[in-house]
């Protein structure tokens, strides 16, 4: 259910590590269904310091307003801007178009203390 390749936070991110180390991280399957209608996303701006586990954005839905929390400690290379004009992207493509923001970790080590797909599964299965 959940892309094997990617790591994932129990506060419902995921992390794709590039070849050249970049990270890019967004929110996953589950937590945009939880959400529902995402109408609007605040990210952190290229050159922003972000801590593991610190908020660093929210998503705003239909629902309610969540924290985006960063997976890592490290430096904002990007944000998706697409989302924008298109927060919708989250919804439709969480692994793909829903990207949101592309970091140089501080220390890609921590990405393996991050949950697998199998252990991200069974979390969301626990409630």
């Amino acid at each position: 259910m959940y892309p094997e390749e990617l790591r994932y936070t129990a506060e419902h991110e995921w992390v794709r590590l590039e070849a050249d180390g970049t990270v890019f991280f967004g929110i996953t399957a589950f937590a945009q269904e939880a959400l529902g209608d995402i109408v609007y996303v605040t990210m952190p701006a290229a050159g922003e310091s972000l801590t593991a586990g610190a908020p660093c954005g929210e998503v705003e839905s239909t629902k309610s307003v969540s924290d985006i929390y960063s997976p890592l400690d490290g430096v904002v290379i990007s944000r998706n801007d697409n989302l924008d004009s298109t927060p919708e992207s989250i919804n439709a493509d969480p692994y793909g178009a829903g990207w949101m923001v592309s970091m140089q970790p501080n220390d890609p080590e921590q990405i393996a203390v991050l949950l697998s797909a199998a252990d991200y599964q069974e979390m969301t299965q626990k409630g």
